[in-house]
């Protein structure tokens, strides 16, 4: 009876332990990492909205979404997004940052790898942020994060400069995956 009982404890361990997150979280010492902000990841000099110069922007407010020249301004601007400079200093330092998983692949909220970006409804229902402010997150080989679309998340590990294609967005940036846990505050917009 004693050994059923130690193989039954044993048992409902390693269930207990099966149903926690799949990536290591917050429950252990905190990991050395440097929290950065978004406007980290943008290089000083990296001046976008020199694009709008010469444009009447309430002209541009009453294009409509076919006319030639909305057309051209949306391409231009996504080229330029897609072209995003990064900060080249940033590679290889250990950073934790804030911000909402868009997933590369919906297979039942598991996800071996996402995108991070600074916004709510980014990739999904107006354009993607630029390759500066969007990271491809990627988790250690057999590990998964379980969670939602648009979950807000600490992420923590490696900064890579890696740019990245994907059909919801161009990345500048990647991170090799240490801890993620859940975000619980307000994210400041851009």
């Amino acid at each position: 009876m004693r050994q059923l009982n130690r193989i039954s404890l044993i048992l409902l361990m390693l269930t207990l332990l099966a149903c926690g997150p799949d990536v290591p979280s917050s429950q252990g010492p905190r990991i050395a990492a440097q929290e950065i902000d978004w406007d980290t990841l943008i290089p000083l000099d990296w001046q976008p909205e020199t694009l709008l110069e010469g444009f009447d922007l309430d002209e541009i407010e009453q294009l409509d979404d076919d006319d030639p020249r909305a057309i051209a301004l949306m391409e231009q601007l996504l080229r330029l997004w897609a072209e995003a400079p990064v900060v080249d200093e940033l590679d290889g330092l250990m950073i934790r940052l804030p911000g909402f998983i868009v997933p590369l692949d919906l297979a039942a909220g598991r996800m071996s790898e996402f995108l991070l970006v600074p916004y709510y409804g980014a990739c999904i229902h107006v354009p993607p942020p630029p390759a500066n402010q969007t990271i491809h997150v990627v988790l250690p080989a057999g590990q998964v994060y379980i969670g939602d679309l648009f979950d807000a998340v600490w992420v923590t590990g490696t900064l890579r400069v890696v740019r990245s294609s994907s059909e919801l967005a161009e990345a500048g940036y990647q991170i090799d995956v240490v801890e993620i846990e859940p975000y619980l505050g307000e994210i400041e917009p851009l």
